[in-house]
């Protein structure tokens, strides 16, 4: 039988020692690196609101109102409306505390209201750098150059992005932190009217998208047109609107279908430009 010279123990004693500490490392390790990511992704996945699984879909109305209806130019950009009972006693500007304004609040006698706002190019690019606290590199190189392009390509890839896109079993810990920051903003950052539909959108300058339904007559229907030039949001407001059936989906796509820049030197902002009498 052979016997082992004491410092032989120690040395078995302590390669035990070592062994069972690097174990424990690598548990707690992969635990901190993986383990914990993967179930915060799981988690994140299954308390999405349910609007965050809604993706765009294509119009199946593409038809354009022709009724009777109003051109008008605000913020350099020019688009028609298919009513003619604007009340322009009670349009305001916005905002109310500063000479150069991109918002205006339009009321119609029908308890309709319009909303119409001018957005500058890059909002999204620019205000995720200074929200976050990084350069527009650092936020290009999270979110990838063609993601970043452009704002309308920053929110189609939101809007695209689902809970069942998620990648649970990834070892990228970046990775997983950029799908988790995709679904906070997509459900953060989509309205309540997107919950009965979000719709694709595009003119011959603009693409976009319409959040919500009108068939499902929501209290309101938000439209968002994207160019490099800028944006312009439309919130059409239907909670007082006295028209049981509601803004159709042939109304929307004439605002949408006309939007274009104003020409140079023509209706000032906040004026009515024309009025159209399209007949069908």
């Amino acid at each position: 039988m052979s016997v082992d010279r004491p410092g032989s123990k120690f040395l078995k004693l302590l390669r035990r020692i070592l062994l069972t500490a690097v174990v424990t490392s690598a548990i707690i390790f992969v635990s901190v690196r993986w383990i914990a990511p993967v179930a915060l992704s799981f988690y994140a996945s299954r308390k999405a609101p349910a609007v965050a699984r809604v993706v765009p879909i294509d119009l199946k109305d593409n038809s354009v109102s022709q009724a009777p209806g109003m051109r008008l130019s605000y913020f350099g950009y020019e688009f028609e409306i298919p009513w003619t009972d604007l009340d322009v006693n009670q349009t305001k500007l916005y905002p109310q505390d500063k000479p150069a304004k991109n918002k205006v609040d339009l009321h119609f006698r029908s308890g309709l209201r319009l909303m119409v706002s001018a957005i500058p190019p890059r909002e999204w690019a620019n205000g995720l750098s200074t929200e976050l606290g990084v350069s527009q590199q650092a936020v290009v190189a999270a979110f990838g150059q063609e993601t970043m392009k452009s704002d309308y390509t920053f929110v189609r890839s939101v809007y695209e992005f689902t809970p069942a896109n998620m990648n649970h079993w990834r070892f990228s810990q970046e990775a997983q932190s950029r799908d988790e920051f995709l679904l906070m903003i997509k459900s953060v950052a989509l309205s309540k009217y997107a919950q009965s539909g979000i719709f694709n959108l595009q003119n011959k300058d603009y693409k976009g998208f319409q959040q919500g339904n009108p068939q499902v007559r929501e209290n309101g229907i938000e439209v968002n047109l994207y160019s490099d030039e800028g944006s312009v949001e439309f919130i059409l407001s239907q909670k007082g609107y006295q028209n049981p059936a509601g803004v159709t989906q042939p109304e929307i796509n004439r605002i949408v279908q006309s939007l274009s820049k104003a020409p140079l030197g023509g209706a000032a902002p906040a004026q009515v430009a024309r009025k159209t009498s399209k007949k069908s």
